[in-house]
């Protein structure tokens, strides 16, 4: 079980470093002046790449979670309240990675009405995603 739970740890971090960074992108292509077409089509790959890279991790990362949730009984049974909250908070992480493949399909054919400072602050949704996460795992509250 160990090494599930490691090799768990080690995509969820992978697939939010993915998640923290791809926002920083969504900026830069926010501020992209009219006209630089190369920068424009620079970004948009690099987009791209890191989008398709992160919903590789993305995989393993919830496929060795479901293994230990199911296979190995964590978080199951009374008093493992903890585990329904953090599920929850899984699947707000799966909507947020959905929202920024949403997000860069506008961007990439010029319908994204949206300002840098409103990419901005949506890169700050999965730090606190991932703040959340981790103190329900850790301290389980309840």
């Amino acid at each position: 079980m160990l090494w599930v739970k490691a090799f768990h740890i080690v995509f969820i971090a992978s697939w939010f470093a993915g998640l923290f960074y791809l926002p920083r992108i969504f900026v830069n292509l926010a501020m992209v002046a009219p006209g630089s077409v190369a920068e424009r089509e620079r970004l948009v790959l690099m987009a791209r790449k890191l989008l398709r890279f992160t919903t590789l991790l993305a995989v393993p990362a919830l496929a060795l979670g479901a293994w230990l949730w199911m296979g190995y009984g964590i978080g199951r049974g009374p008093g493992n309240g903890w585990m329904h909250a953090k599920l929850a908070v899984v699947v707000l992480v799966i909507g947020y990675h959905h929202a920024c493949s949403v997000l860069l399909r506008k961007l990439a054919d010029g319908t994204s009405r949206r300002s840098h400072r409103w990419f901005r602050w949506f890169n700050e949704v999965p730090v606190l995603l991932l703040v959340a996460a981790v103190v329900l795992v850790v301290v389980k509250p309840f």
